[in-house]
Parts: C-alpha cells; structure tokens; sequence
C-alpha cells in the first residue's frame, strides 16, 4: 500500500471517535502492547521490496515488525527506541527521529501521536509523554510533521530551519548595549514581564505549524515577537523587527492565520492566541507608519556581522545596526542607535 496513493484506515482516538488519518511517506504504528507491529517506510537497501522509499522524495511501504519489554512507565521516544533495537538487530534502518534534552525544554522532537500533535495529553511534549496515558492494546499512528515549510527528511525527520531564518529576520536586539546591566536598574512592571516570560517559554518544535490547517507559523513568531516588545530593551526595534520577522515568514510559505486556534490547543507551552493578536495591531502600526518614513540609508560600518551594513552578515530586509555619522554624537548616547532616533545623523 502507497500512503500518497492510499489512506490509513480509520483509526480510534482516545475518546472513542474514529477518524480517518491521512498519511505522507513516513508512518510508523506503535502500541503500548508488549508485543505489537511496528510499521514505517525505511530507505531501500539490496533485497528489499522495490516500493521502498529510498530517499525524501519517495514514496515507500509499510514493513511489519514486534517489539517486547513495554511497560507504563516508558515514554513515548522510549518505545521507538524498543523498536529500533528490533530493528538494528534484524539488520534494517533504524526509524528515524528528533530528541535531545529528554526535559520538554528543546523543541527537538515532535510528531504527530493519534492524530494529534505531541500526542493526546495536553501542554505535554513528545518526549514527556508516557506509555501510561494509552489503553494497552491501543494502535497508535506516529507521523511527522505535515507542513510545506517543514520537508521531511527521513521517517519522523523533519527539516524545521525555516524557524531559524524568521529568527535570523529580527529575533534579536541589535543595539549593543554593553554588559548585562543590573536586574533592578530597568524598571518593567510585573504585568509586562510576565507575559514576556509566557511568550520566551516557546521552545520552537513546530506543532502550532503541523495543527494549523493554514500551516501558519503565526503563533511562533508572535512568541518571538512578543518577549521582546514587552521590554524596554527590545522596543526601539519594534516596528522594523515586526516587519522583517512577518515578510520572512510570508516568503518561506507558510499560511495566514484564519483563527482556528489549533495552534493554542497544540502549543505543549500554552501560548494563548493573543500574542497573534498583539503582532497583527503591530504590524498594522509598522506599515502604517512606513508609508511616512524616508527610506533608511544603510552605511557600511563595523557591526558585529562585518561587511555589509552594520558587518556584512545580516539577511536582507532584517534588522541592522545603525552608526552615527563621524563626528556626530550618538543621539541616545550608547554605542549604537536605532533608525527612528538617528534621522539626524542619516
């Protein structure tokens, strides 16, 4: 059977629906059942069938296999690493997937459980999710995420960098400022840095993209967004950081928010939809305003990229550090300024 071609029959959830799961290329079934088929599409070695996927752009076939030694207590990734001894001991690929710090914490790893991104416990990553929360007995369809921003490389595999280069397009302040300064000497009220703390817990894995059925990337980059213009530090940047982070996604492919707030019931952090909110008057305001504003005049300074405006390093359209004219006293009185307040000097 040729997932692309064919779709998975229907599957039961935990409440008791049954849905239909359509699959992609990578599928693996897993159970918490001591003894259970394990199915996915591995890369096709000598022997093996000709439908098997040989790389990213393939197509492949289910393989069959068990997997013993399953208890309550094991976590979701866990399994899959019973199931690839299995595998490695049979002499065939291993299932492929994300995983790093094991905490919840790194974003790494993430796919879709049942139908549901990060399985069906929620506020709960891949990695934190346990065996305990399933029936015994249950079949379980594992995916990767689906999404035109995120290729899949390999089974559960996902290339996931278009996060990164939105990042790369203003998720930072680009001003030095020197040493880390004092924690009380910048007042920030507590309403402010607490909602810029919620907006930081992002960790970037990709289930607001892969629930969205838009493939939006709106809640990510609102997160990002969010904790910095909540700051004094990360204001001054505010309109062109909202502008460049919202083109940049735009222009990877990813889709409009619609408000269905998938996104919010997928977050394993609990990002609300009102940081989305927030960018969308921001950027409403940023546009505006750039209609009014001449356009910047970019000088090739030292930075910390080297070369190109501000170095020689930062994207196009992404945020850049602006120097005083020689000469001239910088108008905030730090060691960089930002493009509002250095119109003199331009």
């Amino acid at each position: 059977m040729v997932a692309d071609e064919a779709p998975e029959p229907l599957a039961k959830t935990q409440d008791g629906r049954r849905q239909r799961v359509v699959t992609k290329r990578v599928v693996v079934e897993l159970a918490p059942a001591a003894k259970d088929r394990v199915r996915r599409y591995g890369e096709r070695k000598p022997g093996d069938n000709e439908e098997a996927q040989r790389g990213p752009a393939d197509v492949g076939c289910f393989k069959p296999g068990k997997a013993d030694g399953i208890n309550a207590g094991m976590a979701f990734i866990g399994r899959i690493d019973v199931a690839n001894e299995v595998l490695t001991t049979a002499g065939k690929d291993p299932i492929a997937f994300d995983h790093d710090c094991c905490e919840g914490i790194c974003g790494s790893c993430g796919f879709w459980i049942d139908g549901r991104p990060h399985g069906p416990v929620a506020a709960t990553t891949t990695c934190q999710l346990h065996l305990r929360h399933f029936r015994d007995g249950d079949r379980l369809t594992v995916e990767p995420w689906r999404a035109r921003a995120f290729p899949v490389v390999k089974d559960l595999v996902v290339d996931r960098s278009a996060l990164d280069r939105i990042i790369q397009y203003g998720g930072y302040i680009s001003i030095r400022t020197g040493s880390a300064p004092e924690a009380n000497s910048v007042l920030v009220p507590k309403p402010d840095a607490e909602q810029a703390m919620d907006a930081a817990a992002c960790i970037g894995c990709g289930a607001c993209v892969a629930a969205c059925p838009n493939a939006s990337a709106s809640l990510f980059v609102a997160a990002k967004l969010g904790h910095l213009h909540l700051l004094p530090q990360g204001r001054p940047e505010r309109a062109d950081r909202v502008r460049a982070m919202v083109r940049e996604m735009d222009a990877l492919g990813f889709g409009h928010c619609t408000n269905q707030r998938e996104c919010e019931a997928a977050c394993p952090k609990g990002i609300g939809v009102s940081f989305i909110a927030r960018m969308n008057r921001d950027y409403l305001t940023a546009s505006v305003a750039a209609r009014h504003d001449p356009p910047p005049r970019r000088r090739r300074a030292g930075g910390p990229w080297g070369g190109r405006c501000c170095g020689g390093g930062p994207p196009r359209g992404a945020l850049t550090c602006w120097r005083p004219r020689a000469g001239s006293a910088p108008s905030g009185g730090g060691p960089g300024v930002g493009p509002r307040s250095s119109r003199r000097d331009r």
